[in-house]
């Protein structure tokens, strides 16, 4: 009761324009509403920014904010709204795969692209059971539909708002959504393994995964291609945004591992982390790679998310950038 009351004196303080109430208000849904804009946008500085923007629209907007839903689905509402602003803004969020086939010699010239890329989203905050709505194969499938049928079917199957509902934050049909259901579940089910990371993860005990993640980071590190490779599932795909080209099967990846990054790069340190609800290595390189190249110091180069099969990796993700050790909290170099 008295959580109920606070809740209500802070929300008429809002009203009456006190901004540090309003931010009591929010302040327990930022998470939950931040995770919700990377799903929408797929990426963590249009997460950022897309919240922010709400926050601002709710702010001006909470004097007028009569009740009649809860509040948690209200800020929902600007949320959503917003995101859909800047989905018509700045387009769809991409990988490699989305861009052209894979090669199958390694690419040496690699050069980066400018392409609105998805970028790996730290999950540290996030409960566990809200991990599996970030994993990387799912907000990837999202970036392919309008942004119509992608917050319908956020808002639907992993908010758990009605049709109903859905249609007052759309201002459109219960029918509508209903179709924009349909639509966005077929298309999402063609692009998503139908086993998701947090069931693989969850049958591979603590040690098991352990093994995994920490062969694949001492691999690189001691720059053992066939111990690397040996962790690979036959089909296994890597991508580096920004860079345009990947790699599928087996043997393209194996002969990438040895030519480029255990071949030309320099040497590797790895500090194991997670995002997107996945296991990640970030990846620290000196060498000829880096600038400057011969100080010696280990200089973010890559956070990599893993996604298994079973006790293999089935794909990896390398985003090469030091602004996504920023957003995670890890260290720019290591000594």
């Amino acid at each position: 009761m008295d959580a109920a009351l606070d809740l209500r004196g802070d929300l008429d303080a809002a009203r009456d324009g006190d901004p540090t109430a309003f931010d009591r208000l929010v302040a327990p849904l930022h998470r939950e509403l931040h995770a919700h804009c990377y799903r929408m946008l797929g990426s963590v500085h249009d997460a950022d920014d897309a919240l922010q923007d709400a926050l601002l629209r709710a702010w001006r907007a909470v004097g007028r904010f009569e009740g009649r839903s809860a509040l948690r689905s209200w800020l929902y509402t600007v949320t959503t709204r917003t995101c859909l602003d800047l989905v018509e803004a700045r387009g769809r969020r991409a990988l490699p795969m989305d861009l052209g086939p894979s090669s199958s010699e390694p690419v040496l010239d690699d050069a980066p692209v400018e392409v609105a890329w998805l970028t790996p989203y730290p999950d540290a905050a996030l409960a566990v059971e809200e991990r599996e709505s970030v994993e990387l194969a799912f907000v990837a499938a999202l970036q392919h539909l309008p942004g119509n049928q992608r917050a319908a079917l956020l808002l639907f199957e992993v908010l758990g708002f009605s049709a109903a509902e859905i249609a007052t934050t759309m201002d459109t049909s219960t029918a509508s959504v209903n179709s924009a259901l349909q639509r966005a579940r077929r298309i999402v089910a063609e692009k998503v393994p139908p086993v998701s990371q947090a069931r693989t993860l969850a049958d591979l005990d603590d040690a098991r995964l352990r093994a995994v993640v920490a062969g694949y980071a001492s691999a690189l590190e001691q720059g053992d291609a066939d111990r690397l490779v040996a962790l690979l599932t036959e089909d296994v795909t890597w991508s580096m945004p920004p860079l345009p080209g990947w790699y599928a099967g087996r043997g393209p990846v194996e002969a990438f591992t040895r030519a480029v990054p255990l071949g030309s790069c320099g040497t590797w340190r790895t500090v194991v982390t997670s995002a997107n609800g996945q296991p990640a290595v970030a990846l620290y390189l000196c060498g000829p790679a880096v600038s400057p190249p011969d100080d010696g110091s280990y200089r973010a180069w890559s956070i990599t998310v893993l996604t298994l099969r079973g006790e293999r990796i089935a794909d990896l993700t390398s985003f090469l950038g030091t602004e996504h050790f920023a957003a995670a909290g890890l260290p720019l170099v290591l000594d």
